[in-house]
């Protein structure tokens, strides 16, 4: 059995993501189209399980789905000012319609009036909507969430986490007042944190962007920032203040109580499929994909074992008896009985795939009437290797639910820990070099005078960033100190980390 056909983390973190990818079918490239992906079925059920779970939050907040065009004529981006600098680096265009052939030789045939750009990110289109929808106060808040794909242009990428075109969802909403759409973009970020560590099982630090990393357009830009298994940075969901910014670009205005006409306050927020990278890196080992179980796709597979055909005829039969019971109980359930693999194969395969529950089913199994149960990271035995545990078959549903949620559990607390484990505080220039010296990352709370200058400074010398200005209670006490690059005075300490 190839043992090596992934690349252990410690030897090549970067391989180690590619193959992991790989041997769980996930994704792959599509090389005929540059920079992006397609998603395997097992992979674009890991993202119909965060869809659903996200939908069901937002719509619990009060948002509704719509949908906007995916081309935007060129003139909206540049309406607002930072937000066409922001993008246009990323900007794919439609220049053309229509195709012509001589002689076998294919050309764009009709230029357009006004060229298209293929959406990178949806505010402009939505503020030309949200100008025709509103017109009062009695139609705030206007609450709208739209699942899409997008489209930037990125120089470098890397499957699920930075692809020329990739899906999400973008948030976008619109307010009578400033204190309105602030409350909404913190309401909508804590949604984020809470998804992130209850279903994803990663724990996140909350904060604001600097002037630097915010949002091209945004008044703030606001993040939940996760600790990936080599010590670097993720940012795993944005809320954007708009301010008033799209409003004036869009004439997006409503008349008050009072009867004054008045620009209406912004947001917009979004998270994409990076996150099935960012619970690769969070949870993943030199053996595979490992999935939370509420991300799971398949949370049991059943594997039956038998040596003669009458074995496999009875014990086959049991094991499609069995999960149709566990499904009662609702949990998803494969049976793979297939009879052109030996049962280690099978094992090593959906290892690979992140399943979180093995069962072994053989005719000494169906004679106790109990299973032999493996996790997929199972607690070691007195000689080091993976312990199987048995259960009856009476109340095995209920006794699986249990299991799983332990390890649901077990994740997180097994994440929080490795971050915790990985965060120093530093007080000189000198000891923030030897935590980012080479291609080490940890996240570290230093002191910063401030400054876009010394950021970049900082940036320039280690490759580290700043992920965000913690908010209270998600990074240590506020206390003034001296910057670790400037010798400047600092008002507080904020995150340092290398990033994807």
């Amino acid at each position: 059995m190839a043992e090596a056909r992934i690349t252990p983390r410690s030897q090549d973190y970067a391989q180690w993501y590619q193959d992991v990818i790989r041997e769980a079918g996930l994704a792959e490239a599509a090389e005929v189209v540059r920079g992006c992906m397609v998603i395997k079925p097992h992979g674009y059920a890991i993202w119909e399980k965060m869809q659903a779970d996200l939908d069901r939050r937002f719509k619990a907040t009060g948002h509704e789905n719509a949908y906007f065009p995916l081309l935007i004529p060129l003139s909206f981006l540049a309406k607002e000012a930072a937000h066409v600098e922001g993008f246009a680096m990323e900007c794919a265009v439609v220049t053309h319609s229509g195709l012509k052939s001589v002689d076998g030789v294919l050309s764009l045939k009709n230029e357009l009036e006004e060229p298209y750009v293929v959406r990178p990110t949806s505010e402009t289109i939505i503020g030309h909507f949200f100008a025709k929808w509103i017109d009062s106060y009695r139609d705030l808040p206007l609450l709208i969430n739209q699942w899409a794909n997008v489209m930037r242009w990125e120089l470098r990428t890397r499957l699920f986490l930075r692809t020329g075109e990739f899906l999400w969802q973008e948030g976008h909403t619109a307010h009578a007042t400033h204190e309105e759409a602030k409350e909404e973009v913190r309401r909508m970020l804590d949604v984020y944190r809470a998804f992130s560590e209850e279903i994803m099982a990663v724990p996140v630090i909350q904060g604001v962007k600097t002037d630097n990393e915010r949002f091209a357009g945004a008044v703030e830009t606001f993040c939940i920032e996760a600790m990936m298994q080599d010590g670097k940075a993720l940012q795993a969901g944005t809320s954007h203040d708009l301010g008033q910014n799209f409003g004036k670009a869009f004439n997006v205005t409503f008349q008050s109580e009072k009867g004054e006409r008045e620009f209406v306050w912004q947001t917009s927020w979004g998270v994409s499929t990076r996150l099935v990278g960012a619970v690769m890196m969070a949870h993943g080992d030199d053996d595979g994909l490992v999935l939370p179980p509420k991300l799971a796709p398949i949370h049991v597979v059943i594997v039956p074992i038998w040596k003669s055909d009458a074995e496999k005829a009875e014990v086959c039969a049991a094991a499609h008896k069995l999960a149709a019971e566990l499904r009662d109980d609702g949990l998803s359930v494969k049976v793979d009985d297939r009879d052109n693999m030996r049962p280690g194969e099978k094992y090593y395969q959906w290892e690979r795939k992140g399943v979180p529950v093995r069962i072994e089913l053989g005719p000494r199994d169906l004679a106790s009437q109990s299973v032999m149960i493996k996790r997929r990271i199972a607690p070691l035995d007195a000689n080091g290797k993976p312990m199987k545990e048995k259960l009856a078959m009476d109340g095995l549903g209920v006794a699986l639910g249990k299991v799983l949620d332990e390890f649901q559990k077990f994740l997180f607390e097994r994440a929080l820990a490795f971050r915790e484990a990985n965060t120093v505080s530093v007080d000189s220039w000198a000891q923030f070099e030897q935590v980012f010296a080479g291609e080490g990352s940890k996240f570290v709370w230093a002191h910063w005078d401030g400054t876009a200058a010394t950021e970049k400074a900082i940036k320039d010398a280690t490759r580290a960033t700043i992920r965000c200005i913690p908010h209270p209670g998600h990074g240590p006490k506020a206390e003034s100190g001296v910057c670790v690059k400037s010798g400047q005075p600092s008002r507080q300490r904020v995150l340092f980390s290398k990033s994807y």
